[in-house]
């Protein structure tokens, strides 16, 4: 039985961390230390063992550079593309820059293979204005079916700790979390654009969205071993991951994740990220 390699749920390895990836790649193994307690074990990796790379990334730059050094691992690549607002995401490259890395992705890799995540649908209010991110969706829909891709996964923005620290240090921000019949709602307007575009949307971890009364809505696996078979002619389990948030409406099958907070903590620098540390926001 193959396994999948998640790079990363934790961090952006692609973006800031690839040279180490790749170089554990060559070596043929990933030491991974459990988050809670603290032990390390060793994952061995190979081109047979291996049913395919998982990539999470919202800055596809780096890997594309070195693109040839991936050759022969099959790969699938959860790509967060949400707009171009440098306040919420003030480390990601310019909009115009990360549609073309997923052009090119879906050209090398094919469109099947490349995944659209709009996530975390955000609301926030700066300056006595209440605002979200949703201005691009319809656009970005439209330009990722031109692209061949047909679906999007979208979750809504969780309250964190770290992210409240971040908010005293912005004067005249403070992120808005909507109660369950707004979101509910935002869910039905987004499912009904997209479908206008013929992309079916699903969710991440949105439990709470089970009313939303849509066909172009349903519960869905960033980890999908079905995807991957498909894609690739992999041998995988097809086992839930358990290790996941289950009680959140995760659906994604068994991976092993080799990032980590704590080592590879991630540079990009979004205002409503969990993994980041906390730390002062840029332009405070």
């Amino acid at each position: 039985m193959q396994k999948v390699i998640s790079a990363s749920r934790r961090t952006d390895i692609p973006a800031f961390y690839l040279d180490w990836f790749l170089h554990r790649l060559k070596l043929g193994s990933f030491k991974l230390t459990n988050p809670y307690s603290g032990t390390i074990r060793t994952v061995v990796v190979s081109k047979s063992s291996v049913g395919a790379i998982v990539f999470w990334s919202k800055n596809f730059a780096p890997l594309l550079k070195k693109v040839k050094e991936l050759s022969g691992w099959p790969a699938v690549f959860n790509f967060t593309l949400n707009s171009g607002n440098s306040l919420l995401e003030p480390g990601a490259p310019p909009l115009d820059e990360r549609k073309e890395q997923m052009r090119a992705l879906a050209t090398i890799y094919g469109a099947r293979a490349v995944r659209w995540r709009f996530d975390p649908v955000v609301f926030y209010c700066a300056d006595g204005v209440e605002r979200n991110n949703l201005s691009s969706f319809e656009t970005l829909c439209e330009f990722a079916v031109g692209l061949g891709i047909q679906s999007c996964t979208i979750s809504f923005m969780d309250p964190y700790r770290k992210i409240a620290e971040r908010e005293k240090h912005l004067p005249g921000f403070r992120f808005l979390y909507p109660d369950t019949p707004r979101l509910i709602e935002t869910a039905a307007w987004m499912a009904e654009r997209a479908a206008g575009y013929a992309i079916k949307l699903f969710t991440c971890c949105e439990a709470g969205l089970g009313d939303v009364k849509t066909e172009n809505l349903a519960p869905g696996r960033c980890i999908d071993h079905d995807l991957i078979c498909r894609l690739y002619g992999a041998n995988l389990s097809g086992k839930q991951d358990m290790g996941q948030r289950k009680a959140a409406g995760c659906l994604c099958h068994q991976s092993v994740d080799v990032g980590s907070y704590r080592e590879h903590p991630c540079l990009c620098g979004c205002l409503y990220c969990y993994a980041n540390p906390v730390v002062k926001p840029k332009g405070a």
